[in-house]
């Protein structure tokens, strides 16, 4: 995608949607850390089905502690890894507390190495809490960015790499929002709703759906490639691939 199609990309985007915000509900920064980091593998509205108690209750590092891990478990088991997740926040808090002075820190060195939290979700609280121009990119960045041919890349980390390097100074801001809500609800992963889309004709994808109710075309080359990839991704001890960092595509 060159570079004035990439500004028009971002510039209908915006015109539909002014004003992006991640669709996870939370008070304060503290809050929304504790969300995104529980969000891994879950949808945005099981999250906040599972926090809408915890959070009325909850609203610091210390009361996390003091709530425990076991009743933050009985919160939170409606989503999945809640086990695990539970032992992260209430690690994550503590630290908070014993070297934040309670307080979420702006870094994203010092938010990866707090227990649960990977670069997506750093660079999540990054943006939406401190307003920085960062890129987290989850499953559905990945596959919009891969797909559209606006940022490919083989892992989440390139695909960031190329969105910081090509998303244009008005638009970098809500760049990641603008392109979670694109894959959440048109550029699906099974079929992409593509006969709805404002940004089709400058998007790179050959096997568009341009009727509601068709499926995307799919070649024998494309087959035999997709195989392919899934196989080298595998590798030889015939595991599947690590997933990007956020929801469920």
């Amino acid at each position: 995608m060159k570079k004035d199609q990439i500004f028009e990309f971002f510039r209908r985007l915006a015109e539909a949607n002014p004003a992006p915000e991640t669709e996870l509900a939370f008070g304060n920064t503290y809050q929304l850390l504790v969300a995104v980091t529980i969000s891994a593998q879950a949808t945005d509205v099981g999250v906040n089905k599972a926090t809408r108690r915890l959070f009325a209750q909850v609203t610091t590092p210390a009361q996390m502690v003091a709530l425990g891990e076991e009743a933050l478990k009985d919160h939170i088991k409606s989503i999945g890894l809640f086990n695990t997740k539970a032992k992260n926040v209430i690690a994550l808090s503590e630290m908070l507390v014993r070297e934040h002075g309670g307080e979420v820190p702006a870094d994203r060195d010092a938010l990866t190495a707090l227990p649960g939290v990977g670069r997506k979700t750093a660079n999540v609280v990054l943006n939406t809490a401190f307003g920085m121009e960062t890129f987290a990119v989850d499953t559905h960045i990945f596959r919009v960015g891969n797909r559209t041919g606006l940022a490919k890349g083989k892992t989440p980390e390139a695909v960031e790499a190329q969105l910081d390097k090509k998303v244009p100074a008005p638009f970098r801001l809500g760049a990641h929002h603008w392109l979670i809500l694109h894959g959440r609800y048109v550029c699906k992963a099974r079929t992409p709703e593509c006969w709805r889309c404002a940004v089709v004709d400058l998007c790179g994808f050959k096997g568009k759906v341009l009727e509601k109710g068709a499926k995307p075309a799919t070649t024998p080359k494309t087959r035999a490639t997709s195989r392919k990839g899934v196989a080298r991704a595998k590798g030889q001890a015939g595991k599947p691939a690590a997933r990007p960092e956020g929801e469920p595509s």
